[in-house]
């Protein structure tokens, strides 16, 4: 499987306190020690380093991000990214310039996004989009919001 994994699964994942024990960071954890592609791009690295103050955090986060595969937007993308909000829109549901790139990103790479984004968990069948959800079993799952 080939993930790529939005800010809200880094941002738990790297907590300086022990990470919380929800599916998606079990999924981002288990897809780092199995070799799993794991994507990213470099809206989610500024995200995250932007709340991040410590210099020897920015360096773990910046040191683990090297080994990923990073996506670079072209033009065309930033373009095709900004009518998700247009369509989306018209059922009801937002989302922001980031996730809407970050979405068009996972969609047109065939990725699978990793979020715990609540507002990408809703655009999700509007616009194509495959989310991971936890294994059936998973005592968490009825936690999840599909």
């Amino acid at each position: 499987m080939s993930l790529l994994v939005d800010t809200s699964v880094w941002s738990l994942a790297l907590r300086r306190d022990a990470p919380p024990n929800v599916p998606e960071v079990r999924a981002l954890r288990d897809a780092l020690a199995g070799g799993d592609a794991v994507a990213t791009t470099g809206v989610i690295l500024q995200e995250l380093l932007q709340g991040v103050v410590p210099q020897r955090a920015r360096t773990q986060i910046t040191d683990t991000f090297a080994a990923l595969e990073y996506l670079t937007p072209s033009r065309e993308d930033h373009i095709a990214a900004a009518g998700g909000p247009n369509t989306l829109r018209s059922v009801g549901v937002q989302v922001d310039t980031i996730d809407a790139l970050i979405a068009h990103l996972a969609i047109v790479g065939e990725r699978t996004l990793l979020t715990t984004d609540k507002d990408l968990h809703l655009a999700a069948g509007h616009v194509g989009l495959q989310l991971w959800h936890s294994p059936p079993g998973d005592p968490s799952r009825s936690q999840q919001q599909t």
